[in-house]
């Protein structure tokens, strides 16, 4: 983790910034996946800039029209060795992203930096989780689990958040995202697909 490199939306009159973030992401959760990446992290630095407060301890509301603030952004931060990252950027992972980002060059982390965990929060009660699992369980149709589990039944988290789209069902998923405290001290490990982790731990500056 001691290497970076920043990759920053450019203004598109056409697309809001969590659509080509959304975008973005999906390419890099691809590049990881394919290339087996797991030296490599993420973290947004603009996360906590805005009118938006630091991300909170997870809140839960039934009420399908209460968002999460999106306060990811327009920077997305790759975290590992010179070698890892200068490994992804040569391969084409950036393919039809490369008019709406500008890519920045792989830089040394500055010394005395803090350390973060960037994790995935899932949320509990997707009502087509719900579905599916009570279609079969129950030996309901796809009409009688919707009615039993109707879309206001989602559960939703007070944090940002990423709109994907899940590449084995199509189904779209929002993918929520939660800092650690600050801290001193650099917790090594590995990193998951969406360059995630619930314990290892990336520069925050």
């Amino acid at each position: 983790m001691d290497h970076y490199v920043d990759i920053r939306l450019q203004p598109d009159a056409e697309f809001a910034p969590a659509m080509l973030m959304a975008a973005l992401f999906t390419k890099l959760h691809k590049a990881l996946a394919a290339g087996a990446h797991q030296d490599i992290g993420v973290s947004f630095p603009q996360m906590e800039e805005g009118d938006a407060a630091p991300a909170p301890t997870p809140t839960r509301t039934s009420r399908i029209g209460a968002h999460p603030r999106y306060v990811l952004g327009q920077v997305l931060r790759l975290h590992g060795t010179s070698l890892a990252l200068h490994k992804l950027l040569t391969t084409d992972w950036l393919t039809g992203m490369r008019d709406h980002v500008a890519c920045g060059v792989v830089l040394a982390v500055p010394t005395d930096v803090r350390h973060r965990v960037v994790s995935r929060v899932q949320a509990k009660s997707s009502p087509e989780r719900l579905r599916r699992r009570q279609m079969r369980r129950h030996g309901l149709t796809t009409e009688q689990a919707q009615e039993r589990i109707p879309d206001s039944a989602a559960e939703m988290l007070n944090l940002p958040f990423l709109t994907l789209r899940s590449q084995s069902t199509g189904q779209t998923f929002r993918l929520f995202i939660r800092l650690g405290v600050e801290q001193a001290t650099a917790v090594p490990g590995e990193f998951g697909a969406y360059g995630l982790s619930p314990q290892t731990t990336v520069p925050w500056f």
